[in-house]
C-alpha cells in the first residue's frame, strides 16, 4: 500500500519512549501555529512510499523499540497507517501515535487504528502552551495516554512511564 510521507527517522530517541521508527506522515489540516513541522501539511507534498518498504526496514533493525507514526496527521492515512501498525505489532514491537485530534474526538473511521497503538498522544499544538520541559510534547494540553488501558476502562487513562 502506498503512504504519503514527509520523512522516515529510522532510529529516533524523542519521538517516543525507547529507539523509535518514525513515520513522519504528509498532510494536516489543522495548521497550528508554530508547529514543529509546517512542511507536513499539504496534502500533495512530500512523496509516496509502499509500506512494504517501510515495514522491511523496520524488520532489519534489531534495535528498535518501535514504530511512531507522526506527522503531519497520521488519522487522514489510516489504512496505511493501521497496515503498519498491524504489522510492527506481529514484529513484537509497540506503537506509538500522535495525533492533533483528542482521544474523544477520533472519527469513527479511525477506531481501528487504536487496536494496534500502544500509546497516542492526543490534542493540537497549542503555541501559548508550549513547554520545553515536556516530555514527548510540545504543548502542555497533550497527553500522553495508555491506549489500551483507556479503551478498556473507558477513560482516558495516562501512560504509566509518564512522569511529569
Amino acid at each position: 500500500m502506498l503512504i504519503r510521507i514527509a520523512g522516515l527517522v529510522p532510529e529516533s530517541f524523542v519521538d517516543g519512549d525507547g529507539i523509535r521508527y518514525a513515520v513522519f506522515m504528509q498532510g494536516c489540516l489543522r495548521h497550528c501555529e508554530g508547529c514543529h513541522n509546517p512542511e507536513t501539511h499539504a496534502l500533495d507534498g512530500g512523496r509516496l512510499v509502499d509500506t512494504d518498504e517501510i515495514l522491511a526496514a523496520i524488520k532489519k533493525n534489531p534495535l528498535l523499540d518501535g514504530l511512531t507514526l507522526t506527522g503531519g496527521e497520521p488519522l487522514l492515512q489510516v489504512d496505511a497507517a493501521c497496515e503498519l501498525a498491524h504489522a510492527v505489532k506481529n514484529f513484537g514491537l509497540n506503537v506509538w501515535c500522535y495525533t492533533g485530534y483528542t482521544f474523544e474526538e477520533i472519527p469513527a473511521a479511525a477506531q481501528p487504528l487504536l487496536e494496534n497503538v500502544d500509546v497516542l498522544v492526543d490534542g493540537a499544538f497549542v503555541e501559548s502552551l508550549r513547554d520545553l520541559d515536556l516530555q514527548f510534547r510540545g504543548s502542555s494540553n497533550q497527553r500522553i495516554i495508555d491506549v489500551k488501558k483507556s479503551r478498556a476502562q473507558n477513560k482516558i487513562v495516562l501512560w504509566s512511564e509518564f512522569v511529569g
